[in-house]
């Protein structure tokens, strides 16, 4: 109980910033649209500010048809940094933010109020407007460390990922899956930059982050030939796919971080969501804008992650249910009856 005491207060104080921040706008605006992304170090910021692009049609824009925006008239949407998963479910299930993006898996807990839910209460608003893109395990280990399997971190030098965050939460089990005693490790709790600029300088062994690949930090370490990453397979991926609703194998290119083969890891995909509280007809128009085809070269053109943003996938692995105005706009598609 003392972790969901501390994850309360975490949330309450990061939604409080971020209130503080756009209250301004929003009491000028009555079109103005956040999205709680992630830190700004990671994947779901930038992408998140595509997004926001991807459905923004400014006053007096020109048409999408013209060469304009190709977004919602007269919407503002804007990406908000955050401290990921965990807290944007809390901020968009109690109406504190339009939308964010969250990992399925805790999606699904937040849904039901287990897991790190259990002390705030079933988020039973939650609702999705479309699965984007996969986070990938990455477990990052340095070099001279002498480690060349999961199991080789027991005794180790590890960040778990921020203290309350869906990261922290994942990999304490995943650990365990391959027969890590977390309490025999030294485990330290940070951002994903500062525990990259930890491993650089040798005050860590490895690091465990989930998220969009490549990761700009992680790839500064590659070139430096200072990390490598660790295969995520096996038996201990096959019993953690079993506790974890939504990852998938997948394999990180080879060459997506210099120096390192392709890697097998586990992903899960990244879910817009939303509340029940935000307009059908709103959201029907930010879901028709996100896929229109005029939006296709700015997505393709952002980020690795961003050709990964396809029509085709966005009703896949969807532990709550669809927004009602993006359902309406899927069932026109022909994507659901």
């Amino acid at each position: 109980m003392a972790m969901h005491r501390r994850a309360i207060t975490g949330i309450l104080i990061g939604a409080a910033s971020i209130l503080l921040l756009a209250a301004a706008v929003v009491a000028s605006s009555s079109n103005f649209f956040r999205i709680a992304t992630g830190t700004t170090v990671g994947t779901q910021f930038p992408i998140g500010r595509v997004v926001a692009g991807a459905i923004t049609n400014p006053p007096g824009s020109r048409d999408c048809d013209d060469g304009g925006s190709c977004g919602v008239p007269g919407l503002i949407a804007v990406a908000n940094s955050t401290l990921g998963g965990l807290e944007n479910l809390q901020l968009v299930g109690r109406g504190m933010v339009e939308s964010g993006f969250a990992q399925a898996d805790l999606a699904g807990l937040a849904y039901r109020g287990v897991g790190p839910f259990v002390a705030t209460g079933p988020l039973e608003r939650l609702r999705v407007i479309a699965n984007l893109y996969p986070q990938a395990i990455h477990v990052v280990v340095r070099r001279d460390a002498g480690m060349a399997a999961i199991a080789d971190l027991a005794g180790k030098r590890v960040s778990m990922g921020l203290r309350e965050s869906g990261t922290a939460f994942r990999a304490e089990a995943l650990l365990e899956l391959y027969g890590v005693n977390v309490d025999e490790l030294i485990r330290e709790f940070h951002e994903a930059a500062q525990a990259a600029e930890r491993l650089r300088d040798g005050r860590l062994d490895a690091m465990i982050t989930i998220d969009g690949w490549p990761m700009p930090m992680l790839s500064d370490l590659a070139r430096a030939g200072l990390v490598d990453l660790l295969p995520v397979d096996g038996e201990g991926a096959d019993n953690f796919r079993r506790t974890a609703h939504g990852f998938r194998q997948v394999t990180i290119p080879a060459g997506t971080y210099k120096g390192i083969d392709e890697r097998k890891s586990l992903a899960v995909p990244t879910l817009w969501v939303a509340s029940t509280r935000i307009d059908a007809e709103l959201v029907y128009g930010i879901t028709k804008a996100l896929w229109r085809d005029g939006n296709r070269a700015l997505l393709d053109g952002s980020h690795p992650m961003g050709l990964l943003i396809r029509r085709e996938t966005a009703l896949d692995d969807l532990p709550i249910p669809l927004h009602p105005g993006a359902r309406r706009y899927y069932h026109e598609q022909k994507l659901i009856n």
